[in-house]
């Protein structure tokens, strides 16, 4: 029995870029290389199946946060205006190396979150956002959801092993 593949969302197709073909992708990811090395990748329409494609070559577009890519058999701005609003997706066992400090989204969801002055529990890591900066998304104990940057300063600690982060908030950020 095959077990079920769990997708990881590594970017959204935004635009057409220029005449050939070639396609703006807006990353949430911060692995360059899932948009830059060929290979094979999944694109998905809403709840639809996804749907396997070629990625031919990629390239970060100069002084922009976005990445501009070639698909097989996809050579006209036509072809690439019907792929516009699907999300790049890649199976959740296909992960880059990390080095010390980098972490993998689906490592992080889940991960109980307390405070480092009294180790108090407060909630669960539920989401990350890229929004220029990461953005962890907590679950509050209380019931809301918080967002907090996901920077050394707030997180200084991230136990995987152990199910936890423990978070330094400045005052106020818990209050928002």
């Amino acid at each position: 029995m095959e077990e079920s593949i769990i997708w990881l969302t590594v970017g959204k197709l935004v635009s057409p870029q220029g005449m050939k073909g070639q396609i703006r992708v807006n990353p949430s990811t911060d692995f360059s290389e899932r948009f830059t090395k060929p290979g094979y990748r999944w694109l998905q329409q809403k709840n639809e199946e996804p749907k396997k494609v070629e990625l031919t070559s990629g390239r970060k577009h100069p002084g922009r946060s976005i990445y501009i890519v070639s698909f097989f058999g996809i050579k006209t701005r036509e072809e690439a205006e019907l792929l516009i609003g699907q999300t790049i997706l890649v199976p959740s066992n296909d992960r880059p190396t990390l080095n010390d400090g980098e972490f993998h989204f689906l490592d992080l969801v889940g991960l109980k979150v307390k405070l480092s002055k009294n180790n108090q529990l407060i909630g669960e890591v539920i989401d990350l956002t890229h929004a220029g900066n990461d953005l962890l998304e907590i679950k509050l104990i209380k019931g809301k959801n918080i967002l907090i940057p996901f920077v050394k300063e707030i997180v200084p600690i991230v136990d995987i092993k152990k199910g936890y982060i423990l978070i330094s908030p400045p005052p106020g950020l818990l209050e928002l």
